[in-house]
């Protein structure tokens, strides 16, 4: 039989787990001994290579592309190519993203172990996608510069194409569409003004980030989202948070100009109210053992303690005397979240035994 090839931390996990099964006499020796036979330690992690040579290609190749933009002989043909109708330039790019999708699709069903040169090109064809609509939407340009339509079609062009092929990365573009869609249908709405609805633009992202996460807990369980739901959940949280932690920074400000008069400490209560969501999904996260709530709340509320204490006392605080009182509460946030681990993890053996 074919050993399972895992990565250290997990191999450190089973023989944990194969170690207490085995105190606890659900398994005897002979059984313990086999389990640990059946796995081993994968040396060099050649698909995290494969990854990161794949984001390095596609890096590269922006680059070699923007150098040959660049490039004068290549500005004179550009130049020639400028009176091309916008609508041939769309249905050029929608036949090349139809090609690139189609070429995607082979390859993982002839290709499936080459998952990273796969993804690549459906990002590809993700851009032509986007360079399709873009021109569609100049071509049937009326001047009033509603152009977050354009987003608005780019989200189900991406929804429809990721639930068709089952791709995580295209429901990604969607979900950056969406929230790229809020913002600019916000600011036209409001002839891009500095507010809407009395809120700056990080204020109407920590509204949008809550709606997103709202809906990720009222689908849960549902099959047919089920393939993209934690996807949709992380990029929920990352829409909260950052939003969250540049509110902390600029309060509901909407000028630049206004914000640079005014004091940072009196946008105080901000940084508090950040920090408290940020505790909230922490304690819920290890409440209900959700660990992408509970990391995005640990993360970020370090964060905003950090970016607190940059702006209000680098320059006016003794850094031992603050860092040993960060020490200290995390150590007290650590020996409760211990103890509550403890308990937890007590119960099942005590009903056990009363059994």
């Amino acid at each position: 039989m074919a050993k399972l090839n895992i990565d250290r931390q997990e191999s450190e996990f089973l023989n944990n787990t194969i170690a207490h099964w085995q105190k606890h006499n659900l398994l005897d020796a002979a059984q313990a001994e086999k389990l640990r036979h059946s796995y081993e330690v994968k040396g060099f992690d050649w698909m995290r290579l494969a990854k990161y040579s794949i984001w390095v290609a596609l890096f590269c190749g922006a680059i070699a592309i923007g150098s040959l933009i660049v490039d004068d002989a290549v500005l004179s043909w550009i130049k020639n190519l400028y009176d091309t109708p916008d609508i041939i330039i769309s249905v050029l790019s929608g036949a090349a993203a139809a090609g690139l999708f189609y070429l995607g699709r082979r390859r993982e069903r002839l290709f499936p172990e080459k998952i990273f040169s796969n993804e690549a090109t459906i990002f590809l064809g993700v851009f032509c996608t986007a360079s399709c609509i873009a021109y569609l939407g100049k071509t049937f340009d009326n001047g009033s510069g509603h152009y977050s339509i354009l987003f608005l079609v780019s989200v189900l062009v991406y929804g429809i194409l990721a639930s068709r092929m089952q791709s995580r990365l295209i429901w990604l573009f969607a979900l950056v569409s969406l929230g790229s869609w809020f913002g600019t249908e916000t600011g036209y709405q409001t002839n891009w003004a500095f507010y809407f609805l009395g809120m700056n633009y990080p204020l109407r992202f920590v509204v949008f980030g809550l709606l997103l996460v709202g809906a990720c807990h009222l689908l849960k369980g549902k099959k047919w989202f089920g393939y993209f739901w934690e996807l949709t959940y992380v990029a929920g949280m990352l829409y909260l948070f950052m939003s969250l932690w540049l509110l902390s920074i600029f309060g509901n400000y909407g000028s630049l100009d206004v914000w640079w008069q005014i004091k940072q400490i009196s946008l105080f209560y901000w940084g508090i109210i950040a920090a408290v969501v940020a505790g909230l999904f922490l304690l819920y996260g290890l409440k209900y053992k959700d660990a992408v709530s509970r990391e995005f709340g640990i993360t970020f509320l370090i964060i905003f303690l950090y970016t607190k204490y940059f702006e209000y006392f680098w320059d006016g605080t003794n850094k031992t005397l603050f860092f040993a009182i960060l020490a200290l509460s995390f150590w007290l946030v650590g020996r409760k979240a211990e103890k509550i681990w403890n308990i937890n993890t007590k119960e099942p053996q005590v009903a056990e035994d009363n059994a």
